[in-house]
């Protein structure tokens, strides 16, 4: 689930970039256009620094959003396009509930920020989407330990425009050699795996949604 998020998006930090920096991330642009796979370099609060055509092409049928485009500020693209469940397979259970554990412990450690306090300023803004943060995370948290929201190594399912690739997954890997990760940038590459034979469709269960959470959150009763 998608949610519509208020205010407009602050402009990025700005961040002093020394000249020799500026040129190391002006050839990692070339390396990551090499990569074949969807890659990004992301801030600590998932502003996108550099992206590859592959990631273009992966949200190239996304429609226009005031502040939640993938290539702008990936988390936000997940919690808050409409359309990100077009292209993110699964979307509550294997992207937004794992991203918004991650923020969770990203505001958590960094403490007093503009970025995550914008982000954190949209999520209370939407009852749903606050609700699912202060009360279904942890429940979620605690049924599928703290390791489920970890990015590097994560297998999710992707529904690439492409139907070369079509509905498929990916795994995650996260990188931060030296001269990134002094910057204070981490890159994520979405591995495609080739796309296998559907298996049958099964009946879907109907399930009641508890007001205030996502639907795959259960309510715990706070």
């Amino acid at each position: 689930m998608a949610f519509q998020a208020g205010g407009q998006r602050p402009a990025p930090r700005s961040v002093p970039v020394r000249p020799e920096a500026q040129a190391y991330l002006q050839d990692y642009a070339t390396f990551l256009e090499a990569v074949s796979f969807p890659s990004l370099v992301i801030d600590h609060s998932w502003d996108v620094v550099l992206a590859n055509s592959a990631f273009t092409a992966l949200f190239r049928e996304i429609g226009p959003h005031p502040t939640a485009m993938p290539g702008d500020n990936f988390l936000r693209f997940v919690l808050f396009h409409p359309d990100a469940g077009t292209v993110l397979g699964d979307h509550e259970s294997r992207w937004c509930l794992p991203m918004l554990a991650a923020f969770s412990a990203t505001l958590e450690r960094c403490g007093p920020d503009q970025g995550l306090h914008s982000i954190r300023q949209d999520i209370a803004q939407d009852p749903i989407m606050e609700a699912a943060y202060r009360h279904g995370l942890p429940h979620w948290i605690r049924a599928v330990g703290e390791s489920a929201a970890e990015s590097d190594g994560a297998v999710r399912p992707v529904l690439h425009p492409d139907p070369r690739w079509g509905a498929t997954e990916c795994r995650i890997v996260e990188e931060a050699p030296a001269t990134l990760r002094d910057l204070g940038y981490t890159r994520l590459t979405l591995v495609l795996r080739e796309s296998r034979p559907a298996p049958a469709p099964r009946r879907p269960r109907r399930a009641h949604r508890p007001a205030g959470h996502l639907s795959v959150v259960p309510d715990s009763g706070t």
